[in-house]
């Protein structure tokens, strides 16, 4: 009898606790018809918002990827005095409170800034913002999916006569694969939702600098049912990210699997 009880309160926390997600996404498609949905998508203000989130979004995942991957490697693959501390300074950004992130980017890429540069307030700002606040999801995975791959592959490919970089191409990548793939994903849907730092260190002027989350703002003090709509948007958005990302690692993890083929270096 105790047993069957405490099933059922565990099940009705279950409930509860997945109502309370679902509830305020599911209030957002309630409150936008179809037809609304779709018209906010001619409205020059969400265009123009899609497309600086997107250019602004996508530069920033080329930066995250081209700088955070051979940290994460270089992390991941060596034991090193500091270990720890750099691997708290990467998950530093993540509990940052938004506005002490673009306060932070002022003062050190501001004009009056560390560095004195003139790129705060311009769509450059943008790609700095993302980049500070997402690349910790990608990094952070990143050196747990090479921390997985088996090091007697990345020895028994060294043996072989294939070099760091062939082995770091040809083995360490192709294992941390989905590792990456699921960071990466998170990175991008983080960098679209963006909005503190956006907004502290980049302003909001539309065209330029006004990603859609901004905008979502902008309009919330107009028209709350058009702010609903480019919500409701934004999260069709980021649940496509999510599905494919689905999609692509089921489809990598039922591929047959093979053993690896290092060939001798020439």
């Amino acid at each position: 009898m105790k047993r069957a009880l405490a099933a059922v309160l565990v099940a009705a926390a279950a409930a509860v606790a997945l109502a309370f997600l679902v509830l305020p996404i599911a209030a957002i498609f309630l409150r936008v018809p179809p037809g609304h949905l779709l018209r906010q998508l001619s409205s020059p203000i969400v265009t123009d918002a899609l497309i600086v989130s997107f250019k602004t979004t996508a530069i920033a995942q080329v930066l995250i990827l081209a700088f955070g991957t051979p940290l994460a490697w270089l992390i991941a693959s060596r034991s090193f005095r500091g270990r720890a501390l750099a691997i708290t300074l990467v998950e530093l950004p993540l509990v940052l409170p938004p506005a002490v992130a673009g306060l932070g980017l002022l003062a050190a890429f501001g004009r009056f800034g560390l560095l004195s540069t003139n790129i705060a307030f311009t769509q450059t700002a943008v790609v700095f913002a993302v980049t500070f606040v997402s690349s910790p999801l990608y990094i952070r995975q990143a050196i747990a999916a090479f921390e997985a791959v088996d090091p007697n592959l990345v020895a028994a490919s060294r043996t072989l006569g294939a070099g760091p970089g062939r082995t770091f191409f040809r083995v360490v990548l192709p294992l941390a694969w989905n590792g990456l793939a699921a960071g990466e994903a998170l990175a991008f849907a983080r960098g679209l939702g963006e909005f503190g730092a956006t907004i502290m260190f980049a302003g909001s002027l539309q065209g330029v600098t006004q990603t859609l989350p901004l905008a979502i703002y902008s309009a919330f003090a107009i028209d709350f049912d058009t702010a609903l709509a480019m919500g409701a948007l934004l999260v069709a958005i980021s649940a496509v990210l999510l599905l494919v990302l689905k999609l692509v690692l089921s489809w990598r993890s039922s591929r047959p699997t093979s053993s690896f083929l290092f060939a001798r270096s020439t």
